[in-house]
């Protein structure tokens, strides 16, 4: 501060005090002429601290300067630092600083001086740049620099920064910074650019942003960390909410179950700081972004299935059912369990079978309905209970069915407290609120669901001792002639149009009580205030149900009928501007926005979600319906039953296809089953033809040794012996030849046997007829069973062989040491036994040449089994014709379908032409469903078309 002493002293000297604006001046005039970087540091120094008084002066003057020093003076951190609390001062809106300096100008200074700053973009990409210095002093003002930028101008700022090489990257760097007031004022700077950006979300995303910030919360404790859990929390919402490619990067990742820690809260519960409450309530909202509503179907439904795997809900529910929790906390637990479970099978089976910690265990659905139906419990807690409980019904009729079960009176437990009995009570009290949350909850019992509406019928209620029960529809409406609150009345109307919707029976009960009609006429007619305008709205909605779909069963109560007695007693259009009272109203636009119940107060809660789209519906149909004279009604239930009778024929049509497609699929498999057995044949048939032809090899090798030994022992007659011959090996032989005869005969006959059936199979197959295709598959199992015998026994025959040769090789070897023996012995011992030996040797030699006979006996043999096998390839050859035979009959039988398409085809013509005719008419046609149907049965052609030439 010495050269602001020196300029302030020199002025005080001469008597005259300078104002602020010639001191700002000065300084600014030092800072652009001074040579000296100490002069020019002392200078920025000075307008530093003169920034936050003189803010306007500082930022009109200084500006220029202070850019200016960011680009020359960058080696210098210190005047850097210096340059940019100053730029901070100028440009941030801080109530402290304002409330401090009552010369503070207003927000809108702030947004000025930013507008200039931006104005050149390099200014902005200086400021990127400069964050990339380590030195604290530069970094940390240049990050609450760019966050002030941001909250003055965020849009214009975020798109210099996407434009920026690298300029995303530069900023992620801020979270591993070592210094945690760098790396927390990151979080606050990435918090404000990813605001309402989903291209810059995505970057972030992309560099790992979700692996740093759930480290982050792992090390600062989870749900006990303090405001950098927060700021974490808030960073992931901004990453996450309304963008898809994040959230499903998100999944992807792995990082939904590291979400499950954050829940673990321990038995005591006591005592919870307001931090940690705060942390809870973001980590249950972040868990709402993933699962909304709101998002594609198929994101929500991945979701939920990761969090039911990893067991993020089952902590949830933990949570639900433990004591000391905060309310506020509760409430949010249980429309996150909402959300998880809505429209998914599984997370709502498993929570059906959660029971609160009690004793005896209640379930959780008890539980959670003895809270609505509590009028002392909070609102927005019992707000929660009744998304729950819409959200467990969700698409979810098993569970329909179990909370409608514990009305009927076969079903009913008098031991113990059940939800039917919950609704039942809270439907029939004396609070509004909880007539209104049990007649909704028992509507989403019977949403698009006709068992359970007719089940619903069977339910009676004991209204008092000694008078005979009635039915729960009876006591509805013997509670709305009571003239009961507005919401009561709202409540069980809506209860009562849901329940008669698309359930001609349920309308049957309800007009067969002859008051209702006429209560609803009288209600409908009168002038009432606006209070009473929604329940006149409902009134005629109700009505209008009962006209559309009124089957005619009861005379007194026909469509005719009912129709005429609007058009005298009210008249058509005041009817019709009576039921578009329910659409004008307020409250009905609110409730239509989402389905999660919200409202301001108790007397707002009106409309529910569900029924809003049930009013859309069918608002246009029954106004048409009114409209309707006596001969198109009539015309139009001719078309109505025309059409369903071709629905029949083309539902008998597309079961007929289905069966064959089921046959031809059969037919499929067993030809591919045939197919590869034919192969492993084949492949058999091949090896034992390579092991016949090694055989042959050997049997000849072996005749030509015998050849040679015949011969050596003719040359040497006088000098052989057979000491060490067996003749009894030579007889086993023999008989052993015997036996391969007796085994060849018998394969030869089996042969013919085979033979046989093959050509009465082939006759069989000439005849044509489509019903013996069960048969030529049993024939080619036993064909099947018969070959694989052979093959066995041509397996014992070569082994037989295999073994016959090394005996007789064994006879050669002691052949050969016989004549070794006899060359070796005494000459005259031979001389005086030769002729002895003359006379066995001619017998051996006999009996090796009736040997010789025999082996070339079984060569034949062999060779008959060799033809044997060739003819069982004819034989494959003759199942591959059957096979075509059946191709062409599986042709034929799709020419039959082609024209059962044909026909199909025509009756599609004409029930289009019926549909043009009620269009002439004016009536409504529903072309969609058609148009699904027609797309099935196309569908079912395709598939039938596929198999078969799959089959071909």
């Amino acid at each position: 501060m010495n050269f602001l002493r020196g300029v302030m002293g020199g002025q005080q000297s001469s008597g005259v005090q300078p104002s602020g604006a010639e001191t700002i001046q000065k300084l600014c005039d030092r800072v652009a002429s001074s040579t000296l970087l100490d002069d020019r540091r002392d200078a920025v120094r000075a307008l530093k601290s003169l920034s936050k008084k003189y803010r306007l002066e500082v930022g009109t003057q200084a500006m220029d300067h202070l850019l200016n020093v960011l680009q020359t003076d960058r080696a210098d951190s210190e005047i850097i630092g210096y340059a940019l609390d100053t730029l901070y001062n100028i440009l941030s809106n801080d109530a402290e600083e304002a409330e401090e300096n009552p010369q503070a100008q207003t927000d809108d200074l702030g947004v000025q001086f930013t507008e200039m700053f931006i104005k050149q973009q390099e200014n902005v990409t200086i400021l990127l740049s400069i964050l990339e210095e380590f030195d604290f002093h530069v970094r940390w003002p240049g990050v609450k620099l760019l966050t002030c930028l941001l909250k003055q101008q965020g849009p214009q700022v975020q798109q210099i920064i996407l434009v920026s090489p690298m300029g995303v990257s530069r900023l992620m760097d801020l979270l591993d910074d070592s210094r945690e007031v760098i790396r927390n004022d990151g979080l606050l700077l990435l918090q404000q650019l990813t605001k309402s950006n989903a291209a810059i979300q995505k970057i972030v995303a992309f560099e790992n942003a979700f692996e740093r910030l759930l480290d982050i919360i792992t090390e600062e404790g989870n749900s006990d960390g303090g405001i950098v859990v927060e700021d974490c929390l808030l960073l992931l919402q901004n990453l996450l909410k309304y963008n898809n490619s994040n959230q499903n990067f998100f999944k992807e990742g792995s990082y939904i179950q590291r979400m499950k820690p954050w829940f673990e809260v321990g038995d005591d519960n006591s005592g919870w700081s307001a931090q940690k409450v705060t942390n809870l309530h973001l980590m249950l909202q972040l868990v709402r972004v993933l699962v909304s509503p709101g998002n594609p179907p198929g994101a929500t439904s991945s979701c939920q299935k990761f969090m039911y795997q990893c067991g993020l809900l089952q902590q949830l529910c933990i949570i639900l059912m433990a004591t000391g929790v905060p309310a506020d906390i509760l409430t949010e637990t249980i429309n996150t369990v909402s959300e998880v479970i809505r429209g998914s099978q599984v997370n709502q089976d498993y929570f059906a079978s959660v029971n609160a910690p009690s004793n005896p265990p209640r379930p959780a659905i008890v539980v959670l309905l003895m809270s609505m139906v509590n009028e002392r419990q909070p609102f927005v807690l019992r707000c929660a209970v009744l998304y729950c409980f819409q959200c467990f019904l969700y698409k979810n009729q098993k569970g329909q069915g179990e909370i409608v079960a514990t009305l009927l009176p076969s079903t009913i437990d008098a031991t113990s407290l059940s939800a039917g009995q919950l609704l039942c009570g809270g439907l029939f009290s004396t609070d509004s609120l909880s007539n209104w949350c049990a007649a909704v909850a028992l509507a989403h019992a019977l949403l698009e669901n006709s068992t359970q509406k007719e089940q619903l019928l069977r339910v009676q209620l004991a209204t008092s001792i000694g008078n005979p029960p009635v039915s729960l529809l009876q006591q509805c409406t013997n509670i709305l002639a009571q003239g009961s609150k507005v919401q009561t009345r709202v409540g069980l109307l809506m209860l009562l149009c849901t329940w008669l919707t698309n359930c001609p029976i349920a309308v049957t009960h309800f007009l067969h009580n002859a008051s209702n009609v006429p209560f609803l006429t009288a209600q409908i007619s009168e002038n009432l205030g606006e209070e009473e305008q929604l329940v006149q709205g409902l009134c005629a909605l109700l009505l209008g149900i009962c006209i559309y779909y009124n089957d005619n069963s009861l005379e007194s109560n026909t469509k005719e009928k009912l129709k005429q007695l609007i058009e005298k007693r009210i008249g058509k259009e005041i009817f019709t501007e009576k039921l578009g009272f329910i659409t004008k109203h307020e409250f009905y636009s609110k409730a239509a926005q989402k389905p999660q119940p919200s409202f301001s107060s108790p007397d707002h809660m009106m409309f529910d979600h569900e029924f809003t789209k049930l009013v859309k519906e069918l608002e246009a149909v029954i106004i048409k319906a009114i409209y309707k004279s006596s001969e198109e009604d009539k015309k139009e239930e001719e078309v109505k039953k025309s059409l369903e009778q071709h629905d029949n024929i083309i539902s008998h049509y597309k079961n007929v296809i289905r069966e064959q497609d089921l046959q031809l699929e059969e037919l499929k498999q067993t030809v591919s089953t045939l197919q590869a057995k034919n192969e492993q044949f084949q492949t058999t048939v091949s090896q034992q033809v390579a092991q016949i032809q090694q055989h042959k090899d050997q049997y000849n090798l072996l005749k030509v040794q015998l050849g040679k030994d015949n011969q050596h022992h003719n040359s040497h007659n006088s000098n052989a012996q057979i000491n060490g011959f067996q003749s009894e090996e030579v007889s086993r032989l023999k008989e052993e030849i015997e036996e391969l005869k007796k085994q060849h005969d018998l394969l030869q006959g089996e042969l013919s046997e085979k033979n046989t059936l093959i050509e009465n199979l082939s006759c069989n197959q000439a005849a044509g007829q489509t019903e013996q295709t069960t048969g030529v598959s049993e024939q080619v199992t036993e064909l099947q069973k018969e070959m694989e015998t052979l093959r066995s026994q041509l397996h014992v025959q070569s082994t037989e062989i295999n073994r016959l040769q090394a005996e007789r090789m064994e006879l050669l070897q002691k052949v050969e040491a016989s004549a070794t023996v006899t060359a070796s012995g005494d000459s005259a011992s031979a001389a005086s036994k030769n002729n002895d030996y003359e006379e066995k040797i001619a017998g051996l030699l006999r009996e090796l040449s009736s040997l010789k006979d025999e082996v070339n006996l079984l060569s034949v043999e062999k060779s008959t089994l060799k033809r044997e096998l060739d003819s069982a390839h004819s034989t494959t050859a003759i199942l591959q014709d059957e096979k075509l035979k059946l191709g062409q009959e599986v042709s034929e039988s799709k020419k039959e379908q082609d024209d059962l398409l044909i026909l199909l085809a025509d009756q599609d013509q004409k029930i289009l032409s019926l549909k043009n005719k009620l269009k002439e008419l004016g009536e409504q046609v529903d072309d969609e469903d058609d148009l699904e149907s027609g797309d099935a049965g196309d569908e079912d052609d395709l598939d039938e078309e596929d198999s078969r030439d799959d089959d071909m």
